[in-house]
Formats: C-alpha cells, structure tokens, sequence
C-alpha cells in the first residue's frame, strides 16, 4: 500500500470542488481556491499522475435500466495466490463495478451492474459458482439507490467543541 499523497490547503479545496462538479472551468476552479488557471492544471496533471484522480464521468446505473446486485462473498481455501486469482477475475468482468476485502465473516462484498435479472444471474454463476474457491455467496439485489455518492474526505472532520461544566 502505498502513502498517501501529500495534501495542501489549496489541494483540499480543490479536490473538494473537482469532486462536485468535474466540468468547472480551469478559471473557475483556480477563482474559487485562489490559484491561477495555470496553477490549477499543474496540481490536476499531478493527481492524474499519482493516481489520486481516475474518472472523469460517471453514469448513474438506475438511468440506464442497470440492475444492481450486491454479493457476499466467502472464499473456501485462504491463500495470496487465491485470492490474487479471484481479485484479476473479479477486474476482468465489465459488471463488476466495486469489490472490496472485508474483515469479519465474510471475504468480500462485490457490486455488479447488470442488464437485467437473468444477466445478473448469469454473471454471478460465471463469477462465483463457476470459481471453484469460492465456498459461499449471497446475493442481494437492490430496489432503489438511496445515495450514490463519490465524493471523499480530503481531510478529517473538525471535531465539535466540548462543553465544559
């Protein structure tokens, strides 16, 4: 795992703003966090770079008809290898469009983007019965999306001043 990146003020504000609305001008940007435009492209270019910024546009799932699925999943024997060759499966399927280790009962949770009940269906047989390392999953469809949200934290939270007595 490799450290995070080192973040100025300026990144934070930045990168706050970049993450609700991708498509503000290099002007508008550099006026909101008082940089120049030029500037502004410098710290994009590095965060390109570093891997820090990955997606430029994101869809919304429920607008193109998309069934979702959440799946659990537990693997049946514990080894890198394994898991490295159920982690370039799970990359290699176009669905899948998160996946994450878990501590605790289960190894992981995997959500698909699907076209429909059967392709979900298909797809899950594909990735997880067909696997042969994989000793259970679950499955759970998803009805409506409450929040879909990407924006993350730059930085932590300011805590909430404490009351004295």
């Amino acid at each position: 795992m490799t450290a995070p990146l080192a973040l100025d003020e300026f990144d934070h504000k930045l990168l706050e703003l970049l993450q609700r609305d991708a498509s503000a001008t290099l002007s508008e940007l550099g006026d909101a966090v008082g940089l120049s435009p030029s500037a502004v492209q410098r710290r994009m270019t590095r965060y390109r770079q570093e891997g820090l910024m990955r997606q430029v546009a994101v869809l919304d799932p429920m607008a193109l008809g998309s069934t979702l699925a959440a799946v659990w999943v537990t693997m049946e024997r514990e080894s890198a290898e394994r898991h490295a060759a159920f982690h370039a499966r799970v990359r290699a399927a176009p669905e899948v469009q998160q996946c994450y280790t878990l501590a605790g009962e289960w190894d992981y949770l995997v959500i698909l983007a699907t076209t429909g009940v059967a392709h979900c269906r298909q797809v899950v047989d594909r990735l997880f019965l067909d696997e042969g390392n994989v000793k259970r999953y679950d499955t759970h469809l998803v009805f409506d999306v409450v929040k879909h949200g990407l924006e993350l934290p730059t930085r932590d939270a300011p805590r909430a001043a404490r009351k004295r007595r």
